[in-house]
């Protein structure tokens, strides 16, 4: 392995001069690039100022406890993977820092030749993290809550709800709102932003098969458990272990199969038809529908207590015409979108294009104005799409939600009033440079989460890099 070229960078931490300099030797022979610490405090500077794919940790440093410097790495989301350096007497310490993430641990004296392939063997471990990373950051970019197109305060509201329910996988969530809102896209998004992301996604609408397949689809069934079942099939819930199923238009599931549902949702087990075992899975169950459940339960077509199952979280999603700027953001993205489809170059709307589709009331919601878009994308040939372009589309007063002037919250409106956005932004800068960038820390500043925190970076422009916040603290 000698005289071969890495671009792997190795942070050695250990208060022992002589081991770090024979560790750097024979590292740098097999072509890592090394850099040292000998206290927690040189390490945590060293991290903060390079990139690095793996730590070589020693438990006991002059100024703290290896597993500080552990719990650092991880508070901090650096993805490097550490090996534990430790003597005999803290063998408990190294098992420890391995419950907390740690790849491995050496018991020094130890063999360089077995250091040398547990560190290739690592730094395998840290490549795969960062592949499993690009992959999941690809799938948010592309189905993820980053593809949600929305700016408004409603929507900023159910992005809210989202970001919070996906951090606990195992709570069943009911999305409704009228068809065509997007309820598909944030339960994707919902279940690429909880930690069961890498899991299955599986996607079943009630309308679309019989109840007997419906059954089948769902539970699975046994070898002869029908007329057509020559073979044992596992349903959607034992594919999905570990993942999400999401069932669509719940409202309209048949009787017999909602009591099995419930069943399943009050203690994860559930027969295959025709099967007498139980089968036991772990997933998370999102429903949605675009009927008023309550209504059905109290006519008598719904189970009660399999809707108060459903409705642990409920997420209403509000239509497009009750999202005030949204219709503009849209356009552009499916503009945006088809461009790609077909080939086009086209920039926008004109302002007279733009007035018709925001006075519209879009009964059809973002899947009508998807539809619109395309078909103007067919019909248009410049750089703009204009109103000849579009289809007639009645124009109708929006709705304004009313409320009673003299409920006063905790914030007062200026008499001039304020622009929301303006102040939205403001404030997500004043956290960021206080937090010195870190996301987590202004993430309590403003009552939102690491992952709202990002999301509304992107939505800004604001850029990622810690640095610029840190150095931007004063101003």
């Amino acid at each position: 392995m000698a005289g071969t070229s890495k671009n792997e960078v190795i942070l050695i931490v250990d208060d022992e001069k002589l081991l770090r300099w024979s560790l750097r030797e024979r590292l740098k022979e097999d072509g890592y690039k090394i850099l040292e610490a000998g206290t927690g405090a040189e390490a945590r500077a060293i991290l903060a100022s390079h990139f690095v794919d793996l730590v070589l940790l020693d438990i006991k440093l002059p100024d703290c406890n290896g597993l500080e410097i552990l719990a650092h790495i991880r508070e901090r989301g650096h993805d490097a993977t550490v090996l534990l350096m430790t003597a005999y007497s803290s063998v408990e310490d190294a098992v420890n820092a391995m419950r907390m993430g740690a790849y491995n641990y050496l018991t020094k004296p130890f063999n360089v030749e077995e250091l040398s392939v547990l560190i290739e063997k690592a730094l395998e471990s840290t490549q795969l993290k960062r592949q499993i990373a690009r992959l999941h950051e690809s799938m948010q970019s592309t189905q993820g809550l980053d593809n949600v197109v929305g700016r408004s305060l409603a929507m900023a509201k159910v992005f809210d709800l989202v970001l919070k329910v996906a951090q606990f996988s195992t709570t069943t969530v009911l999305i409704t709102g009228e068809s065509g809102v997007g309820k598909d896209v944030l339960a994707k998004a919902l279940h690429l932003n909880s930690d069961r992301a890498m899991r299955p996604f599986m996607n079943l609408t009630c309308t679309t098969i019989t109840e007997s397949l419906l059954e089948s689809e769902l539970f699975g069934h046994e070898r002869g458990a029908f007329t057509d079942a020559k073979n044992s099939k596992k349903g959607l819930f034992e594919l999905a272990d570990g993942g999400t199923v999401f069932l669509d238009e719940i409202g309209d599931m048949p009787a017999a199969l909602q009591a099995k549902l419930l069943r399943f949702l009050q203690d994860k087990t559930f027969k295959r038809v025709g099967g007498s075992q139980d089968v036991t899975v772990d997933v998370r169950i999102i429903a949605a529908t675009n009927k008023d459940l309550p209504k059905l339960v109290e006519d008598g077509g719904f189970r009660g207590d399999l809707f108060y199952r459903l409705d642990t979280f409920p997420i209403a999603v509000p239509p497009l015409r009750e999202r005030d700027g949204d219709v503009t953001l849209l356009a552009q993205h499916f503009i945006d979108l088809f461009n790609k489809q077909f080939r086009k170059h086209v920039k926008g709307l004109t302002s007279e294009a733009l007035e018709r589709l925001d006075s519209y009331h879009w009964p059809g919601n973002v899947r009508e104005l998807k539809n619109v878009v395309e078909r103007a994308m067919i019909l248009g040939s410049g750089e703009l799409i204009t109103e000849d372009n579009l289809p007639q589309l009645a124009s109708q007063p929006k709705a304004i939600p009313t409320q009673q002037a003299s409920v006063a919250g905790p914030y007062q409106l200026p008499p001039d009033g304020i622009n929301l956005e303006e102040l939205e932004r403001d404030l997500l800068i004043q956290a960021l440079r206080r937090a010195n960038g870190v996301k987590t820390k202004a993430g309590r500043l403003l009552g939102l989460n690491r992952d709202q925190i990002r999301y509304r970076m992107k939505s800004w422009g604001l850029t990622d890099a810690r640095e610029t916040w840190v150095s931007n603290n004063a101003q």
